[in-house]
C-alpha cells in the first residue's frame, strides 16, 4: 500500500511540473516575443561589479541594474579563456562537446592556432532567425578564421555584424585589428581612439545605430561583445578618471579601474537608447563576463580583489577562472533586488533564450532552460557541471573541472590527481579533501571521461589517466 502511495505521489509531482512547464510555455506563446540582449564583458572578475563586493572601482549603472534584476552568485563561464568560453555560450554545448576548447588547437596542417566552430553547431543566432528576430553582433566573435569570413559572425546567424578581427586573410596579409568589419567586407571602419574615451564607446555606437534603424514591428537579437577589461586595449585615450588615486595606484591599475567605470557608463547608453525607443520594458537583458579576471600586462587581480578572493584567475579551473558576474534584468517579469544561488553555466543561455523566443531548442546540447529561475518559478537541476580547456600543446595545459552539487572536482592533467573541494564548507578551494572521499573522486573522474569526447585539434581531449 505504502509503495502505491509513494508512486501516486511521485506521478502526481510529476504531472504538475510538466503543468507548470506547458502554461509557460504557453503564456510566451501568447504574448508579444520579447527582444533579447547579451552584453558580454572581457575577462570581468567575479569581484569586480559593486554588486559584487566591489570596493574600489565605480559602477554605478551596472549595480543599479542589479538592485531591479535577478542576480546569480553560482553562475560559470563556459570555461576560463576567451574563444572556447564563447563557443560555449553560443551553443549550449559545454567544452567536452565544442569543437573549440582553447584559444588555440592543432590545425589539419599540423600548425597551433585558432579553430573555428563547425558549421554544424548551431549558433543562438541561427535560433532566433528562424524565429524572425532580427539579429545583431557587435564586437569581439573569437570563433572564426580570419582567412575564412564563412565563419566570421555574419555567417553564423547574425543579420548585422560589426567585428574586428586579427591574424591574416586568404591573401596572406596581416589585418589591422583596429578596423571592425561590418557584415564581412560591406564595410570597414577604423577606430581611431583618439576620437574616443575608450574602445566600447566606439562599438556602442553601432549598437545603438542598429537600434535606431532596427524594424518596429520586428523583436531583435542584439549580442554586445565588448572588450572592457581585457588587458589588450593598446589604443586608449587619456582620461583623468581615479586621478586621485594617481600617487597610490599603479597606473596599469587606475587605467583598469577607469575602463571598468567607462563601460558601466556605455551600458548606460545602450540603457537608455532602449528607454527612449520604448524597448526597455520588454527586453531581456542578460549581463555577464566570458571568464575570470586577467593577470595579464603588468595588471595584477588581486590588486582590486578582482576575483573576490576566489582561487585562481583566467585560465584556470578553480572558481576565480570560471565563476562571473551574472545580472539578469526584464522589467515587470524578472523579480526585482533578488538573488539567486542557483547553479548555472553559459551553456545554459541558448535554451533559455529558445524558450523566451518561445521557439524549438536544439537537440543534443548540454544546457538546458533556466527561464522558470528567471521567473521565480519551480527549476529543474544539473546532475552537474563540466568544463575543460587546452592551453598550449603540452599535457600541462589540459585541464578540467565538474561541479556536482556542493562538490567540485579540479584535474589538471600532468599531475595525474583529481582535487576536490567542498564549496559549502571551502569556498576558496584551499581544502583538497579527495583523500575523504574516494567515491565522489571516482564520481568525478567517470565524469571526465565520459564528457570530453575525443577531438582531433585537441590531443588530450577525453582525458589523461594512467592506465
Amino acid at each position: 500500500m505504502n509503495k502505491i502511495k509513494v508512486f501516486g505521489i511521485l506521478c502526481f509531482t510529476f504531472l504538475m511540473s510538466c503543468a507548470k512547464e506547458k502554461s509557460l510555455k504557453e503564456e510566451f506563446k501568447q504574448s508579444k516575443k520579447p527582444n533579447i540582449i547579451i552584453l558580454l564583458a572581457d575577462d570581468l572578475g567575479y569581484g569586480e561589479l559593486g554588486s559584487y563586493g566591489q570596493k574600489k572601482i565605480k559602477t554605478p549603472f551596472l549595480d543599479n541594474i542589479a538592485n531591479k534584476g535577478l542576480r546569480f552568485t553560482n553562475f560559470y563561464a563556459g570555461t576560463s579563456v576567451c574563444s572556447p568560453s564563447r563557443a560555449v555560450l553560443m551553443t549550449g554545448l559545454h567544452t567536452g562537446h565544442t569543437n573549440i576548447r582553447g584559444n588555440k588547437g592543432l590545425t589539419d596542417d599540423k600548425r597551433w592556432d585558432r579553430i573555428s566552430l563547425k558549421k554544424s553547431e548551431i549558433t543562438i543566432g541561427e535560433v532566433l532567425q528562424k524565429a524572425n528576430y532580427q539579429t545583431a553582433m557587435i564586437g569581439k566573435w573569437h570563433l572564426g578564421l580570419p582567412e575564412d569570413t564563412s565563419t566570421w559572425a555574419k555567417g553564423r546567424g547574425f543579420d548585422y555584424a560589426v567585428q574586428e578581427q586579427w591574424g591574416k586573410d586568404k591573401n596572406g596579409k596581416e589585418i589591422d585589428e583596429r578596423v571592425h568589419w561590418v557584415n564581412n567586407n560591406q564595410d570597414a571602419v577604423f577606430y581611431n581612439y583618439n576620437n574616443y574615451k575608450c574602445l566600447d564607446e566606439f562599438r556602442t555606437n553601432f549598437a545603438l545605430d542598429f537600434l535606431k534603424k532596427k524594424k518596429k514591428n520586428q523583436p531583435f537579437f542584439l549580442y554586445m561583445s565588448y572588450r572592457i577589461p581585457h588587458a589588450h586595449e593598446f589604443f586608449l585615450s587619456k582620461n583623468d578618471l581615479y586621478a586621485d588615486k594617481m600617487e597610490m595606484w599603479p597606473e596599469i591599475e587606475r587605467r583598469h579601474a577607469a575602463r571598468i567605470t567607462m563601460w558601466d557608463a556605455q551600458v548606460k547608453r545602450l540603457f537608455d537608447k532602449l528607454e527612449a525607443n520604448g524597448d526597455l520594458e520588454n527586453t531581456l537583458i542578460i549581463i555577464t563576463s566570458d571568464n575570470g579576471p586577467h593577470n595579464e600586462n603588468h595588471h595584477k587581480y588581486q590588486f582590486f580583489n578582482s576575483s573576490a578572493g576566489l582561487k585562481g584567475y583566467k585560465r584556470d579551473l578553480y572558481e576565480g577562472g570560471i565563476r562571473v558576474p551574472m545580472i539578469a534584468y526584464w522589467k515587470g517579469k524578472i523579480r526585482e533586488g533578488k538573488t539567486t544561488n542557483f547553479q548555472a553555466a553559459f551553456y545554459d543561455i541558448m535554451p533559455t533564450l529558445a524558450d523566451v523566443a518561445n521557439t524549438e531548442i536544439p537537440k543534443n546540447i548540454d544546457g538546458m532552460s533556466i527561464l522558470p529561475e528567471l521567473l521565480g518559478k519551480s527549476q529543474k537541476k544539473h546532475d552537474f557541471l563540466y568544463w575543460e580547456i587546452q592551453e598550449g600543446r603540452s599535457v600541462k595545459g589540459f585541464k578540467q573541472a565538474t561541479r556536482i552539487g556542493k562538490w567540485k572536482a579540479v584535474r589538471y592533467q600532468d599531475k595525474y590527481h583529481t582535487e576536490l573541494y567542498d564549496l559549502e564548507k571551502d569556498s576558496y578551494e584551499t581544502k583538497d579533501v579527495s583523500n575523504q572521499h574516494p567515491n565522489l573522486v571516482a564520481k568525478a573522474n567517470q565524469i571526465f571521461k565520459q564528457e570530453s569526447v575525443k577531438n582531433k585539434h585537441y590531443p588530450y581531449s577525453g582525458g589523461v589517466f594512467k592506465k
